[in-house]
C-alpha cells in the first residue's frame, strides 16, 4: 500500500515589508498569527481538525519561544494541537511544508498548518559576556553601597551592542558573511557587477508588474489603523543607472555586491493548509498542487549560494521541465552562479515575478512564499510542474518539485 500524499490546498501570507518599516512594531508572533488566522478564515477550515501547527522561524522572538505554539493558540487553534516551530535558516519555511509530508506518509496525521514567520526588524541587539556580567552582580547587590560599587565597573564601552542580526549573517565555520559568499562565487564564476545589477533591475520590474497576481496571496495587516496591503520593497524606479551608483558592501576596493542586487531584509509571513488527497476531496477542497518531490543537501559554507545545485540535482529531474522555477534571490551572484552551473534552467520560467531582491526575504518566511507564489503561477497558467529552491546558509541546499493535474 502507497504512502499518502500531500497536497497543498491554499495558502496567504502577510505583504512582505522591509524591515524598520511598516512592521517594525509587530513580533514575529504576531505577524504569524495574522497569516494562520487568514488562511483559516479564507479556506473555513475548522480549527480542530488540524493535527499539528508547523512553522519556520529563524530569529525566534525570546518573549514568544515555539513561537508556532504560540501563534496557533492566538489564532484559534484548539489547545490540544500541538504545534512546532521549525529552523533550516533561509530553508525554515520549506522545511515545515516538507515536515508536514513526512508526518502524513508516516501517518501521523492528515490536515496541518505550515508556513514561516519573521521579524527581522525586532531581532535584538546584545550586551558582551562581559556586561552582562556587571548587570548580573549589580542586581545581586544587596545594600545601596554595594549596588552603587557594582555600578562604577561599568565603562561607556560595556554599552556597545553586538547586532544579533549581523552575527546571524555570518558563518560561524568560514567566517563570512553571507555576502561575503556571494562575493566569492562571482568572482569565482566571473559574474560581473553590470549583470547582477540587470539581474536586480529585472526583479523589480518583474515584482511591480505582478503587483495585481500578489494581490491573490496577500492578505491586509492593520498597523496603527492602516491597512497594509503591499509589498513595500518593489521600486517602479530601480533602474541601472541608479543601481550603478550604489557601493560595494561586502568588498569595498574590489566587490560587487551592493544592497541593490542583494536580497531585502524584511519582515513578514506565510500560512498554508496541506492534507492528504484523501482529506481534501472528503472536505471538497480544489487543491493548488501537491508536493511531489524535495532534497536537501550539504555544501560549502563558503560557496552556500550553491546549495541549490546539488538539491535540485538531487531529484533527479531537469530544471528544464518545469513549467515555473523559483530560485530564491538570496543575492543576483548567487542566482547567477547557480544558473552557470546547472545550465539547463530556461530563464523565461524563473522568478516571473520577481524575487526576494524585491519583494525581500524574511528568513523563516521566505521557503513557504516560494512555494504559495509557484503553486498561484502555476495555476494561471495551467501548468503542471513548479521547482522551487533556496540557498541556505551554513552551507545547504533545499529544493522541491510540486505539481498540479
Amino acid at each position: 500500500m502507497s504512502a499518502p500524499r500531500m497536497v497543498i490546498v491554499e495558502g496567504v501570507r502577510t505583504p512582505f515589508c522591509k524591515w524598520n518599516t511598516h512592521f517594525a512594531s509587530l513580533g514575529a508572533d504576531e505577524l504569524g498569527r495574522i497569516a494562520v488566522d487568514a488562511l483559516l478564515t479564507r479556506t473555513g477550515l475548522d480549527p480542530v481538525l488540524i493535527d499539528e501547527v508547523i512553522l519556520g522561524c529563524v530569529c525566534q522572538p525570546a518573549e514568544a519561544v515555539n513561537v508556532a505554539r504560540v501563534i496557533a493558540l492566538r489564532a484559534g487553534v484548539p489547545e490540544s494541537v500541538p504545534a512546532v516551530t521549525v529552523h533550516r535558516n533561509c530553508a525554515s519555511g520549506l522545511e515545515a511544508v516538507t515536515l508536514a509530508s513526512e508526518r502524513i506518509a508516516a501517518g501521523r496525521g492528515s490536515v496541518f498548518v505550515v508556513g514561516g514567520t519573521e521579524s527581522m526588524s525586532q531581532v535584538p541587539l546584545l550586551f558582551k559576556p562581559g556586561t552582562a556580567k556587571k548587570f548580573a552582580a549589580f542586581a545581586g547587590a544587596k545594600s545601596v553601597l554595594k549596588k552603587l560599587g557594582a555600578l562604577t565597573q561599568f565603562r561607556f564601552s560595556d554599552f556597545e551592542p553586538r547586532i544579533a542580526l549581523k552575527l546571524g549573517l555570518t558563518d560561524p565555520v568560514s567566517g563570512l558573511n553571507m555576502g561575503e559568499t556571494a562575493e566569492l562565487l562571482a568572482r569565482e564564476h566571473s559574474i560581473s557587477r553590470e549583470e547582477q545589477d540587470l539581474f536586480a533591475v529585472q526583479s523589480h520590474q518583474r515584482a511591480i508588474a505582478a503587483c495585481e497576481k500578489f494581490s491573490q496571496e496577500i492578505c491586509p495587516v492593520y498597523v496603527n489603523g492602516q491597512a497594509i496591503t503591499k509589498d513595500n520593497g518593489p521600486r517602479a524606479d530601480s533602474s541601472l543607472p541608479a543601481l550603478a551608483k550604489l557601493k560595494p558592501v561586502f568588498d569595498r576596493q574590489y566587490g560587487t555586491v551592493t544592497a541593490g542586487n542583494s536580497s531585502q531584509i524584511s519582515d513578514g509571513a506565510v500560512a498554508l493548509l496541506v492534507m492528504t488527497e484523501q482529506k481534501a476531496a472528503e472536505l471538497g477542497y480544489q487543491p493548488l498542487g501537491r508536493l511531489s518531490a524535495y532534497a536537501y543537501t550539504g555544501c560549502d559554507p563558503a560557496r552556500m549560494g550553491l546549495g541549490p545545485v546539488s538539491a535540485i540535482r538531487k531529484m533527479g529531474r531537469s530544471a528544464g521541465t518545469a513549467d515555473v522555477i523559483e530560485i530564491n534571490e538570496a543575492f543576483a551572484a548567487q542566482v547567477l552562479a547557480v544558473l552557470k552551473v546547472l545550465g539547463d534552467v530556461p530563464l523565461e520560467k524563473l522568478n516571473v515575478n520577481g524575487g526576494a531582491i524585491a519583494l525581500g526575504h524574511p528568513v523563516g518566511a521566505t521557503g513557504a512564499r516560494l512555494v504559495l507564489s509557484a503553486l498561484k503561477e502555476l495555476q494561471r497558467r495551467n501548468g503542471h510542474r513548479a521547482l522551487v529552491s533556496l540557498c541556505v546558509g551554513g552551507g545547504q541546499g533545499g529544493a522541491a518539485w510540486l505539481e498540479r493535474d
